[in-house]
């Protein structure tokens, strides 16, 4: 008697390990669904955005947002077939943007964010969505800095989690022209790189030239932007480690915004007067790895 009741237990207790095991298993499918997946059944999508980059990503006094980014992001969302009121914005740093991919805080990163040998070992890489160029922008009145070069023996603001800094101070292969003698002065972000140039606590900030040219049209009469760019910066958009379907289908977005005019359209939406001439041909895809 003794031992049927055991046997029955024991059976009982294998019934619900199996079944707690399934239910694992399907925590587990819920948890790899690509974005594509998620997009289609959810109607939903958490997207990783700067909120603080005028013209590309910047949340307003209203809660609103507003940028080329931004725009980016809703037009590949619309695409992936969730519609603008489906789409949560969450702000994402140039610090984070690798870890709010991983740890499923977000589901893309649309927030500048340049393709790299070292990025792509940790997030999968769409686009590019667009080619910026590293550029300098310096205080309007400013006469002594007119090319990269004269950053020499000056104050260069360094954005926590960038690298744009490195182009300038390091040689190949990660740097590109190794000047020295340039000071580094910590920042938060590019807002308050942009904050420290206006108050003179740094003499240049470095970046981007779409990045540049938000500020300066943000606060016209304050900065310039030399014009003297010295790299190709590719805006990824980012992705979980991969993740290959969403990756080829947001480059089918992509390619579609720039073929039917889209991107030419939120390009001069954002940056017209800024002096910046926008490229509008499709980029070239990277590839899904």
């Amino acid at each position: 008697m003794r031992a049927r009741r055991f046997g029955a237990l024991v059976g009982a207790g294998m019934a619900l390990s199996l079944a707690l095991s399934a239910c694992g298993s399907d925590t587990e499918k819920t948890e790899a669904k690509t974005v594509v997946q998620k997009a289609k059944d959810d109607k939903k999508l958490t997207i990783g955005i700067k909120f603080d980059q005028p013209a590309l990503g910047l949340k307003k006094p209203d809660g609103t947002f507003d940028g080329f980014d931004v725009d980016v992001a809703k037009y590949i969302a619309q695409k992936l077939g969730v519609p603008e009121s489906g789409v949560t914005f969450k702000e994402t740093t140039s610090a984070n943007r690798e870890s709010f991919l991983g740890g499923g805080q977000v589901d893309l990163v649309i927030a500048t964010y340049s393709i790299t040998d070292a990025r792509k070992k940790q997030i999968t890489f769409g686009g590019p969505y667009y080619v910026a160029h590293q550029d300098t922008m310096v205080k309007a009145d400013n006469t002594s800095i007119k090319k990269p070069q004269d950053l020499k023996g000056k104050k260069l603001c360094k954005a926590a989690g960038s690298n744009s800094f490195r182009r300038i101070t390091e040689g190949p292969p990660d740097g590109k022209l190794a000047i020295g003698g340039v000071t580094l002065v910590e920042a938060a972000s590019y807002s308050d790189c942009a904050a420290k140039l206006k108050n003179g606590a740094v003499d240049a900030v470095s970046t981007d030239d779409l990045i540049l040219a938000g500020f300066a049209n943000q606060q016209k009469g304050s900065f310039k932007v030399i014009s003297a760019p010295f790299t190709d910066e590719k805006y990824g958009v980012g992705i979980k480690k991969g993740d290959k379907e969403t990756c080829e289908a947001v480059n089918l977005a992509i390619t579609q915004m720039y073929s039917d005019g889209t991107a030419k359209t939120l390009l001069e939406k954002h940056f017209s007067g800024t002096g910046l001439t926008p490229t509008t041909t499709v980029p070239q895809m990277e590839g899904c790895a």
